[in-house]
């Protein structure tokens, strides 16, 4: 329909005297119909961070999202006030049936960060700040380690000789970190969490492993470390796979003298470790009073809770 009315239109404007306007030949022949159109919002590279010109600000800010983008809300006090107690994408509005442009752009920002997160590796500047040494599971690439989540969690045996050639035996607490399914995440918090956590445990008289990085690992990976460092509590801080509210979240996850093959019920976890959940330096504190707690109880996860 749309073709019909353009050709008609096209050969109206060559023949305007084929035009009648009522009833009156030669008249003037108007313009073919424009829609009016509307200034789009660009975006523009600026510095590795993505601007959106109609607004004036960075979209990957995490405040951008507090901001409501409805037109005229019945209540805009109590509805900016849910939007900064939640990541959820409430109060955006629409333009027509979409989205809206800054919304849109916010959505592909994110959606890039949590590939990036997933994808990256951890600088190993970071690594060498901290003096931590880097070993690898049983994943020969970053392929093989998102579809062969098995091999994540095992280690060749020359690997488990060399942890325990290096490591301190026997400790208390064995600390490591792991990239896990966000590199972000290491990247982002590590530096704060780590001295926090170690300082916190050893000026409670508990005697810490030496720290190290596990590439390519999953969560299961600490069961393999705790039995062939003889650790009481083992405690993994590792990247968690990003979703479009923050790819930066890290967790840790403890066990009192973790075995292979032991059920996942026997491991306690916090979770929510960023910028705009728990802080890293707060949850390196937490994790100290959650780890004296496991070796009081000698236990964790779901027979901790029963204690």
């Amino acid at each position: 329909m749309e073709r019909i009315v353009q050709e008609v239109l096209a050969e109206l404007t060559a023949n305007p005297s084929s035009i009648q306007t009522n009833g009156k030949a030669g008249s003037p022949v108007p313009p073919p119909f424009q829609p009016p159109r509307k200034e789009k919002s660009a975006s523009q590279a600026d510095g590795g961070r993505m601007v959106c010109q109609e607004a004036g600000v960075d979209i990957t800010s995490p405040d951008i999202k507090a901001v409501p983008l409805l037109e005229a809300p019945q209540d805009r006090e109590s509805l900016e006030r849910m939007m900064r107690s939640t990541p959820a994408r409430i109060g955006v509005g629409r333009a027509g049936p979409r989205l809206k442009t800054q919304t849109l752009l916010t959505l592909r920002a994110d959606h890039a960060a949590a590939r990036d997160a997933v994808m990256m590796d951890v600088p190993e500047q970071l690594l060498e700040r901290l003096g931590l040494f880097s070993v690898q599971t049983c994943c020969t690439s970053k392929d093989q380690f998102l579809t062969r989540p098995d091999l994540g969690r095992q280690f060749s045996l020359e690997t488990l000789e060399e942890i325990k050639r290096r490591c301190r035996k026997s400790p208390d607490v064995q600390i490591y970190t792991s990239d896990g399914l966000s590199s972000t995440a290491i990247q982002a918090n590590l530096a704060n969490i780590l001295p926090v956590l170690m300082q916190g445990l050893e000026a409670r008289g508990l005697t810490v492993g030496t720290p190290f990085f596990v590439r390519f690992g999953r969560v299961a990976a600490m069961d393999h470390i705790a039995q062939t460092l003889d650790a009481k509590v083992t405690c993994v801080l590792l990247g968690e796979r990003p979703g479009l509210g923050t790819a930066e979240s890290m967790s840790a996850y403890l066990a009192y003298r973790a075995t292979v093959g032991m059920p996942e019920a026997r491991r306690t976890v916090v979770s929510n470790i960023h910028r705009n959940g728990i802080s890293a330096v707060e949850a390196g504190a937490y994790l100290c009073d959650v780890i004296e707690m496991i070796l009081k109880a000698k236990a964790s996860g779901v027979d901790l809770r029963k204690g």
